[in-house]
């Protein structure tokens, strides 16, 4: 009775936690969209996506342990090879089309396999699990998303990884790490900070085109550090993207667009609700090697979305939030110890 007030203590201030920085987000967005005659509507759809796919992965990890994440890892799968003709807007080709999106969700129909995988009981079931998770690897391959099979990969192997840890805490700090390094280095190709050698190397990979969306983003959250330009504009003040044959009104990362858009209270909210969901997986009564599967997935999208537009797609933010949701969920019935 004790371990079970325990870990409903725990989920209680995780989830506090958790509507108390998306709040934050939202009742942020608004004040900047007011401040700036800002379009605040992108933001608020996707805090709500998150909000929405976590109540719902709660509500079907304690139920379905197994079930629903294996049928979370299908539907990605189903969706990435679905799009672009999922997506609403223009057709837009690579490398600043769809191709985040792509990623996004295989990587996290990858951590769904691997955690359905590391709950079920059966052995068979187990290796039958993890063969799917390997198959969307190939999957991606398939499609063309070089950056969703490295990620796939990754999260594979760290989940594989995960059964011989027991404790959670280091390696949920290696994972913060990793999304602060991937991070750290955006801002850095930004800034023009990085050596010459490996500034031409990422430059071939990333294009000028899309450094460009980068460093106009950066120049923006210089010249407008407390409130940014305002939700939704960064097409309208953007010289690059205003050259682009396509424009789709976004720098094509995440933590540049609302430090541009939001200013530097923007960029620390969105810190704060990856540290959340991190945080609320190290708090969540699952088994070990179940919390870092998801959490390798959860740190790969963050990577993801800090070099593309991953996050502008509404089922990718749902798909974080499920995950998390599942990940955090109490099953209803007894979980088989981990081998």
């Amino acid at each position: 009775m004790a371990g079970s007030d325990e870990d409903g203590d725990r989920r209680n201030v995780s989830d506090v936690v958790g509507v108390l920085v998306l709040g934050a987000c939202a009742a942020w967005s608004l004040i900047t969209a007011a401040a700036h005659d800002g379009r605040p509507e992108g933001v608020l759809l996707a805090l709500l996506a998150v909000a929405a796919g976590y109540a719902a992965g709660r509500i079907s990890g304690a139920l379905l342990p197994v079930a629903a994440p294996c049928a979370a890892a299908l539907t990605g799968l189903g969706l990435a090879v679905g799009l672009p003709r999922l997506a609403p807007g223009p057709d837009l080709v690579g490398p600043l089309g769809h191709a985040g999106a792509t990623a996004a969700l295989l990587t996290l129909a990858t951590g769904a396999a691997c955690c359905a995988a590391w709950t079920t009981g059966s052995p068979a079931l187990r290796l039958l699990l993890r063969l799917l998770a390997a198959g969307i690897a190939v999957a991606s391959a398939a499609l063309g998303s070089a950056s969703g099979l490295a990620s796939c990969i990754a999260v594979l192997l760290c989940s594989l990884a995960a059964g011989r840890m027991r404790r959670r805490g280091p390696g949920i700090a290696g994972l913060a790490l990793a999304a602060t390094a991937v991070t750290g280095l955006t801002w850095a190709v930004a800034g023009n900070a990085v050596p010459e050698g490996l500034a031409d190397a990422l430059r071939g990979r990333l294009t000028p085109h899309r450094i460009g969306l980068w460093r106009d983003a950066l120049h923006l959250a210089r010249e407008n550090t407390a409130l940014g330009v305002g939700p939704g504009r960064f097409g309208e003040v953007s010289t690059t993207a205003a050259q682009s044959l396509l424009p789709d009104g976004k720098p094509h990362s995440a933590p540049l667009q609302i430090a541009a858009e939001q200013g530097v209270t923007g960029a620390l909210l969105l810190v704060a609700a990856f540290c959340w969901l991190l945080y609320a997986l190290w708090r969540s009564p699952r088994p070990t090697p179940v919390v870092l599967s998801a959490g390798a997935a959860l740190t790969a999208l963050a990577a993801i979305a800090a070099v593309g537009n991953a996050l502008s797609f509404t089922m990718v933010s749902v798909g974080v939030g499920f995950l998390a949701g599942l990940t955090t969920a109490h099953p209803l019935i007894d979980e088989p110890a981990v081998k």
